[in-house]
């Protein structure tokens, strides 16, 4: 069909390109969380923000959005959640969090793991990284984020920020792998919560870093793109979360590597830690 529209002006070879040009666009859209293409605003364009000046020698100078943190909310954390599961408020640490998890059948992913990927990481860590759900690496491992896209958060973590993985917290939405992949469901995202909510709560980390579309609308109830949500803070639970693009995204589309930066910028800042120089990729 989009050939068709086209018409017969340009040369095969050429028509060929823009065709794969336009998917691999398409395809993006969808990894960054829309449904379609973006329609076109009808109000006049506002001229941009301009942003603050970085502390990074080679930081991205143009395009930054305005990462201003919010006001934190001091009030008390609801614990409405856990009424899914009584006595999950009681937990008090991680290792009994994971007590009360146990072998978890509470939705139909349990029939389909190998492993039950909890969670790795310092009890205590001032900087919490939550994803989406384990993938196959991680379902044989018991471990979040050892595969491929693990391999470029430790990267991110270790050569990025100039922090150790033992010192941060890493964690999924989820805690089964989902078949092929595939995204959780609503009921299989209301079975797992409570538990990602109370880590949170033990943990109490200063930041949260949300790695890509679906665990960033999970966290936040909402519906928007990543690709909007991005180098904004938002708050979760009392704390501060600043959501980025998803290491596996990044695998596949590495000229976005620089908007991450940007955001690991903006995550060290808030803890009062050093921006180490940038390495060339």
């Amino acid at each position: 069909m989009l050939a068709d529209l086209m018409g017969d002006q340009m040369h095969p070879p050429d028509r060929a390109r823009l065709i794969a040009t336009i998917r691999d666009y398409v395809e993006q859209l969808r990894e960054e969380g829309m449904d379609g293409l973006p329609r076109a605003s009808r109000r006049a364009a506002e001229p941009p923000t301009p942003s603050a000046p970085s502390d990074s020698i080679d930081a991205p100078a143009v395009g930054e959005a305005s990462t201003a943190p919010r006001s934190r909310d001091t009030r008390p954390v609801s614990t409405e959640l856990f009424s899914r599961y009584p006595g999950l408020e009681q937990t008090s640490d991680l290792g009994s969090l994971r007590s009360f998890i146990g072998e978890c059948t509470r939705c139909k992913l349990a029939g389909g793991r190998t492993n039950l990927v909890y969670g790795v990481g310092n009890p205590a860590a001032e900087l919490m990284f939550v994803g989406e759900a384990p993938g196959a690496d991680e379902d044989a491992r018991g471990e979040p984020f050892v595969g491929r896209a693990g391999q470029l958060l430790t990267d991110i973590i270790e050569r990025g920020m100039g922090m150790a993985r033992s010192d941060v917290y890493i964690s999924n939405v989820i805690k089964c792998r989902p078949p092929g992949n595939r995204n959780p469901e609503p009921d299989e995202v209301a079975s797992c919560e409570p538990f990602l909510m109370r880590q949170i709560d033990l943990i109490k980390p200063r930041v949260i870093v949300g790695l890509g579309s679906f665990a960033v609308q999970a966290l936040l109830k909402i519906k928007t793109p990543i690709s909007k949500l991005r180098g904004v803070w938002h708050e979760v639970r009392g704390i501060r979360m600043m959501p980025t693009f998803h290491p596996a995204y990044l695998l596949r589309t590495p000229s976005d590597k620089r908007l991450v930066w940007q955001d690991v910028q903006e995550v060290l800042r808030a803890l009062g830690r050093p921006i180490p120089r940038r390495r060339e990729q």
